[in-house]
């Protein structure tokens, strides 16, 4: 067995959580976002922002974050704002500003890309994670096939209820909150010597 530690990728893995007002960029708005630089949970990013005018504002999304309209018309950051600081966030890390490559990691990370990557390109005019996004259930569904097969098997609920010893807190639906939680399951799971070990 290789004993030698792994030497770090020139990539800066980063959990990225959302919550928003809807399912889509361009009909709802991005609320909040939460970030931790994996195996670095003293790096973190969290900001709340205000939502766009004309926008949907769906009940149930509402009823799972918290977030009222109401809020975040007062306390949230407007959308420029909030990415410009994610941006400045993610370039002064130091692996990052050592020439590393920000990677966006979500659970589920295409409904979170969608809306950060959205965000960027319009209040930016540029994303720093670029046009990918690395999703921590596709990985795990690869790592346990073939006795995972299905999508509705790669559930927080169903991974954990596959590795018992992955315990986890029930999800806060808070952003950074989120993307601790999903930067650590990530972390155990990469460590675990064999993908179907509980």
């Amino acid at each position: 067995m290789d004993t030698e530690p792994r030497p770090a990728p020139p990539e800066t893995w980063i959990s990225v959580d959302v919550e928003t007002s809807g399912p889509a960029p361009g009909v709802a708005s991005l609320l909040s976002i939460g970030a931790q630089v994996l195996w670095h949970p003293d790096q973190t990013f969290s900001v709340e922002l205000r939502p766009l005018p004309g926008t949907v504002w769906v009940a149930t999304a509402q009823d799972v974050h918290g977030l009222s309209r109401d809020y975040l018309d007062e306390h949230g950051l407007e959308p420029r704002e909030a990415m410009t600081r994610f941006a400045d966030w993610i370039g002064a890390l130091p692996t990052v500003a050592g020439g590393a490559r920000p990677v966006f990691v979500g659970f589920n990370a295409p409904f979170d890309w969608m809306f950060v990557a959205d965000y960027f390109w319009r209040f930016t005019g540029a994303n720093p994670f670029g046009v990918s996004a690395l999703d921590i259930k596709s990985l795990y569904l690869g790592r346990a096939w073939p006795e995972v097969s299905a999508w509705a098997d790669t559930t927080r609920t169903k991974i954990l209820a596959r590795h018992p010893r992955l315990t986890g807190d029930p999800l806060s639906h808070d952003a950074l909150d989120d993307a601790r939680q999903q930067a650590e399951l990530l972390e155990r799971l990469l460590d675990a010597a064999d993908p179907s070990d509980g």
